[in-house]
């Protein structure tokens, strides 16, 4: 079939989606309570929904009454016997898969449910909608005359007492629907594989053959891949490599640290970069607009959200709003409650609202990621933003970082300690310190009030890491492959301790 008429069917049938997108923009509130009762009455019958009483539940102010709110640790044993093939606990229809995840601070596996319908009216129809959206903004896009370079976990499916589990990008390559395979590389063979590095090479293998036109990954990993497709091509953009590559379809950390490091292999006038944000619960929100760094939050993927203010999470006077209560620019912790029955199950993300109408949003960080031992409240969009000016200002280019408390200790005062990968280093690595110190101040008044006069906080330590440590670091933890993820911040030093110590070897 011409190129053209590819083109224009598949765009026609996207294209129908944005009335439905309009919709909850314009009505999200009614969205949200219609999804929260339809989940409430489908569950009804399950385990769970008789014990919180779901068929007396009406409205979202009973539901919040009776449904407590609980993290992973709570749902652990309930999640284990659907693992073990118990059916009708959480969800009526059966749960058959789940989504294995260490995330990146506890070394103890999560399996997370996943259904059918969030397969299939979350994560597939959020893989059409990016497609919509990107088309609906590019109406001159040939995103369908080429394939999508997808680059996901390492993990194999496992299958266990009926049910499987793996990465959730496993998962999804695994059941893919068969529109989705045929247009992406590579085959399922290779996505699949076991050993990252040795898949790392195949993937080039395969893919420099095809071609590609846009890419889908987490940016420190993709960022490997395409330097490892420069080096196999011996080419120096990939541009040469693939000249019909325009847009980059990125999550799972933050893209700015990696921003120029793109730029550079890409230097392509038409290349877009679109944000998603995604994670093994479910697909929350997308990037709606070219050249935004706001996310479009999604209403209708089966996803109830509610949110904590951080000012209250974790303390007796811990909060819990709806959608109707939300305001611009305050950081919230993330609960959901989805149709693979997660009930008010907290991810441990954060976020702030940029726009109300419609909901719009950036994230923010981790609850469990972010430097407080001092009342400073450092989160990670604090970190990314002065490191970013920093670089930015000293002509230097920053990889990976991470950062933690240095403790008071007698008549010792506290600090921040860094260590930092550069790509580019600067020419003296005191100047880096004291502008991140001055920058960490401008953004945030927490910090600049314990570094005033010293009070509280010395001037931060900085350590400048040796080629690949960070690499090397999840190598040694066995955490190698796409859904991977540098712990930027923490308010322990058990894992500043272990790269310092891997530095110094």
């Amino acid at each position: 079939m011409p190129i053209p008429i590819v083109n224009s069917i598949a765009s026609w049938i996207l294209k129908k989606r944005i009335h439905h997108m309009e919709l909850f923009k314009k009505h999200p509130i009614e969205v949200q309570n219609e999804l929260l009762l339809d989940l409430v009455y489908k569950a009804q019958n399950t385990e769970i929904g008789k014990t919180y009483g779901f068929n007396e539940i009406k409205n979202y102010e009973t539901f919040k009454e009776r449904v407590p709110v609980q993290t992973y640790e709570d749902f652990e044993s309930t999640f284990e016997r659907c693992r073990q093939g118990e059916a009708n606990i959480i969800w009526p229809t059966p749960i058959t898969m789940f989504a294995k995840s260490s995330g990146t601070t506890e070394a103890k596996s999560k399996f997370i449910p996943v259904s059918q319908e969030s397969l299939e009216s979350c994560h597939y129809a959020a893989s059409k909608d990016l497609l919509c959206i990107y088309l609906n903004n590019n109406p001159d896009s040939k995103l369908f005359t080429g394939k999508s370079l997808r680059l996901g976990g390492s993990k194999e499916i496992y299958q266990d007492n009926g049910t499987s589990y793996g990465d959730l990008s496993a998962l999804l390559i695994y059941n893919m629907p068969f529109w989705a395979s045929y247009s992406s590389t590579p085959g399922n063979e290779v996505s699949l594989m076991s050993d990252w590095e040795t898949k790392m090479q195949a993937i080039v293998d395969e893919t420099i053959k095809e071609r590609v036109t846009s890419l889908a990954g987490v940016p420190s990993w993709m960022l490997v891949l395409l330097n490892d497709v420069l080096k196999t091509t011996g080419k120096s953009s990939i541009s040469e490599v693939w000249p019909d590559l325009e847009v980059y379809f990125h999550g799972g950390v933050s893209f700015e640290p990696y921003r120029n490091q793109y730029e550079n292999i890409i230097p392509s006038n038409k290349m877009r970069y679109y944000e998603i944000y995604n994670a093994s619960e479910g697909f929350f929100a997308a990037q709606d607009n070219n050249d935004s760094k706001d996310l479009l939050l999604m209403l209708d993927y089966g996803i109830f959200f509610e949110f904590i203010p951080m000012s209250t999470y974790g303390t007796p006077q811990e909060k819990v709003i709806n959608l109707n209560e939300v305001e611009i620019d305050k950081n919230y912790a993330i609960v959901i409650t989805t149709n693979s029955g997660l009930w008010r199950y907290k991810i441990g993300d954060t976020i702030r609202f940029t726009s109300l109408s419609p909901h719009r949003i950036r994230v923010t960080g981790r609850t469990k990621h972010h430097i407080n031992a001092f009342g400073e409240e450092l989160i990670i969009e604090n970190a990314e933003a002065a490191v970013n000016k920093t670089a930015c200002e000293l002509n230097c280019e920053v990889m990976e970082y991470t950062a933690a408390p240095v403790f008071m200790e007698g008549n010792k005062k506290g600090a921040h300690e860094w260590i930092l990968e550069f790509k580019t280093p600067p020419e003296n690595l005191s100047d880096f310190q004291i502008r991140l110190d001055k920058n960490l101040q401008e953004i945030n008044s927490d910090y600049e009030a314990k570094r005033y006069n010293n009070m509280t906080l010395d001037l931060l330590k900085i350590h400048q890491a040796k080629p690949k440590l960070f690499q090397n670091w999840l190598k040694q933890h066995n955490k190698l492959g796409g859904q991977h993820k540098i712990p930027r911040l923490s308010n322990n030093r058990e894992h500043l301790e272990e790269l310092l110590a891997l530095n110094r070897n």
